[in-house]
């Protein structure tokens, strides 16, 4: 048989069988979902299983029933909830603002927005202690002006300041990309008939930037969740998810109630995507 009719009856069976060919293309993927997710997700669900160092109950009815882990739970949810409000509706306004103007130095303000997306969590949170930390700032300017040190870096108010320093920029970039797809001819045809310039917000920009505002929404609000060198950098005693779970596993080494921890911070920013996904396709269907 000679080379031709060989590669011949290769592509025939290629496409005889494209289930099988898919197969193969997506092994790599499937190998690495596995040993990098699936299977310490499910040794985490295991380990939450066992019993508590303490209580002597398993690590999921200890996170449930000790008040500690549902304040510092609640407190997670409402910090990155307020987060992702506050960044989506600061980025909106930047991002439609930056597609629709040209003007000179545009290039270097969107730069400049986006130039925090090179710092860790750790130097961020080096920022906000610079800047309403004991010697910070802020503490120098209150202490000029009213003899007083005002500190806001080791509160939750300091990290909601970090975290939204740490999700401007990342929502900005999306924002703008999505603004500049937007189809203007709607506006126009809109304020054409009579509508005010609030309406047309509402009734067009918003529904149009509501896909890229809903998948930037749920990584905000993940990325919150689980965001640590920010936290640990402004203080190990904030009552919060990832401060907790490190606590518990390095202080206590108490791995049940980390892994309980983890599973319940991992599934709060599961159903946050889902969410998302689920509203995008319904407006998608729309």
């Amino acid at each position: 048989m000679s080379m031709s009719d060989t590669l011949a009856t290769t592509r025939r069976q290629i496409r005889t069988q494209p289930g099988s060919r898919w197969l193969w293309l997506t092994l790599p993927a499937l190998l690495f979902f596995c040993a990098f997710w699936l299977l310490p997700f499910a040794r985490l669900l295991q380990m939450g299983m066992q019993e508590d160092r303490s209580t002597q109950h398993s690590g999921y009815w200890t996170v449930l029933s000790q008040p500690h882990y549902l304040v510092s739970l609640l407190n997670t949810v409402l910090l990155s909830l307020a987060v992702t409000l506050v960044t989506l509706m600061i980025a909106a306004i930047v991002g439609c603002f930056l597609a629709r103007q040209r003007f000179a130095g545009r290039g270097i303000l969107l730069a400049l927005l986006t130039f925090p997306l090179a710092f860790p969590g750790v130097v961020v949170g080096f920022l906000v202690v610079m800047l309403a930390g004991r010697q910070g700032l802020l503490a120098q300017i209150s202490l000029h002006l009213v003899h007083e040190r005002w500190t806001l870096a080791y509160s939750l108010a300091g990290l909601f300041i970090g975290y939204l320093y740490f999700s401007l920029p990342r929502a900005i970039v999306t924002l703008v990309a999505a603004s500049e797809k937007l189809d203007r001819s709607l506006e126009e045809a809109a304020r054409s008939l009579g509508a005010s310039q609030w309406r047309i917000t509402w009734d067009v920009i918003v529904p149009g930037l509501q896909p890229a505002l809903l998948s930037t929404g749920a990584l905000c609000f993940a990325t919150s969740m689980g965001a640590f060198g920010t936290a640990f950098t402004l203080g190990t005693d904030l009552a919060v998810l990832p401060l907790t779970i490190y606590g518990e596993f390095t202080n206590y080494a108490n791995f049940a109630t980390a892994a309980a921890l983890s599973v319940v911070m991992g599934g709060f920013a599961w159903l946050a995507l889902m969410l998302a996904r689920r509203l995008a396709q319904a407006k998608g269907v729309q």
